[in-house]
């Protein structure tokens, strides 16, 4: 269930990511987004009722509730983002969104693969250089952030900044949640190596 959800959070990305490179139809594409976040729901509520269900699980059971929250989180930032793009009527995504968006793509497919490196844990060297890339990941994205806000206080159209700087703390919350999930994960490994 944990690997649908990380393919999941993982086709999210891509949907985010193209929605971005290819800046038409957005309010479809938003919609696509939208759709993935609701799968994302079902496959969380699907993991809880299961947790509710098992006494003995095959990894912590809190560990298992943490992780499927940080990918629901990711999921909810991703489509808070696109609805914003939508709502606020942005008209070109700036450059520094869609490599924010790359550094959330990049970081998906490790966590996916974190997440399918779990079922062998004795090997863990390997899902725990994913983690690691995912958190490296996120300090590449905290200063894209830092220097896309500041840019952004260069401008004279305070409107215009507010919506821009919303666009950009929901992608960068994403990629927050991104790096909570890699937490996560390892200290599955360090708990069960």
């Amino acid at each position: 269930m944990l690997e649908n959800e990380s393919q999941n959070v993982l086709d999210g990305s891509k949907a985010f990511l193209d929605m971005l490179k290819n800046y038409e139809n957005i309010k479809e594409k938003q919609q696509k987004i939208k759709d993935i976040e609701h799968q994302g729901d079902d496959y969380v509520h699907e993991i809880f009722e299961e947790l509710n269900k098992t006494f003995i699980t095959p990894i912590d059971h809190d560990d298992i509730s943490k992780l499927a929250s940080a990918f629901d989180d990711v999921l909810d930032n991703i489509d808070g983002t696109a609805t914003r793009l939508v709502l606020y009527e942005i008209q070109k995504p700036e450059e520094n969104m869609l490599k924010l968006a790359e550094v959330l793509l990049d970081q998906s497919i490790e966590l996916r693969q974190a997440v399918y490196g779990l079922r062998n844990i004795k090997k863990s060297k390997e899902t725990e250089k994913r983690c690691i890339e995912v958190n490296r990941l996120e300090n590449v994205a905290d200063d894209l952030y830092k220097t896309s806000i500041a840019n952004l206080f260069k401008r004279n159209d305070a409107i215009e900044i507010m919506k821009l700087k919303e666009v950009y703390e929901r992608i960068e919350f994403a990629i927050d949640r991104c790096e909570d999930a890699a937490n996560v994960i390892s200290d599955i490994v360090v708990k069960n190596s």
